[in-house]
Order: structure tokens, then sequence, then C-alpha cells
């Protein structure tokens, strides 16, 4: 979105401000669509050269201690995104979004696949619900939440790891 990559000397100070001051970092990877600005008429080109999660490698080892929140699953860079998380277990996965992204995947994944293979990968621990609802007027989506909420029961996740993904991973990142 803003045009530069993850290995421009302004991220690194970013990260070292986030492991002086005890703070997550928040790297949105993959495919941006931005809907309010379609609704007002914008373009939103978006430079896809800078949206691969394999970039945050370095960075993610070297600031071991700050944890790095990817949303939507990486949008659509799903197994780049596994893959940084099992290498750098400060990495964690957040589920926002309608997922959209997953139509450019395989034709079997679906959304109980994706929570499948992440759970296989970086746990319960490591995995931060979220409905992406910060921006009117898409608020509060009660299906995200149900349609997340089935595709774990249906999985068999316990309800302490389900309270894990629903609240108190991102109650423990924030505490640190």
């Amino acid at each position: 979105m803003h045009r530069y990559s993850l290995h421009d000397p302004a991220v690194l100070a970013v990260f070292e401000w986030a492991a002086e001051n005890r703070r997550a970092v928040f790297v949105h990877c993959g495919v941006l669509s931005v809907g309010i600005r379609g609704k007002l008429g914008l373009e939103s080109r978006f430079d896809m050269r800078f949206s691969n999660p394999i970039d945050l490698h370095a960075l993610a080892l070297q600031f071991s201690k700050v944890p790095v929140v990817i949303p939507h699953f990486g949008a659509g860079y799903f197994r780049e995104a596994l893959m940084l998380a099992d290498l750098c277990p400060n990495v964690y996965l957040d589920t926002s979004s309608s997922n959209s992204w997953m139509r450019y995947q395989e034709s079997h994944l679906d959304l109980r696949h994706v929570f499948r293979r992440t759970l296989d990968v970086v746990g319960p621990r490591r995995l931060l619900f979220g409905t992406d609802s910060s921006l009117f007027p898409w608020g509060w989506k009660r299906q995200v939440f149900d349609d997340q909420s089935t595709a774990l029961y249906e999985l068999g996740v316990s309800h302490a790891d389900a309270k894990l993904i629903f609240g108190e991973n991102l109650l423990r990142i924030l505490a640190h």
C-alpha cells in the first residue's frame, strides 16, 4: 500500500521501536483491497511486489521478542505465511476478513481446510480471531464469527483452544 519494501530502513526503525517499547507489529501482506476506496471511486493501486510475508523472515528472526501479526492468513500468500510462521515462533496469523483470497488457491481450499493447516503449523496459541470490522460500513459481521467458529467446531477444536483463538492470544500479545 505504501510502496516500500519490508527491507527498507524505515521498517527496521519500526521494529526497533516495537522492541524497545514492547509492542507488536501488524504487517498486512498479500492482496489488499480497500472497499471504501471503491465506493468513493478511488483507485487502489497497491504494488504486489511488497506484499510477500517471506520478506518478513529476517526481521522476525532479528526481533524474535516482537510479536508480528499477519492478517487474513496472509491474504493470498497462505503458503508463505505458514512457512514464515513455522520458522519464526513470534509470527501470529489472524483470521480476519471474508477470506475472499481463497479464490486464488487450489479449488479444494475452504475455511475449514485453512484452519486445519494453520493449526497444524502454528497451533492454537499463534492464531488470532478477527472479523476485519474496523471500517464502516463493514462493521461487526456476525456471519464471519459464525463461519469461523463453525469451522473450528467441525474440526474438533477444544473449548480451551477456542478461547485462545477468540481472545486470550491477543490479550497475551497486548500484555507483552
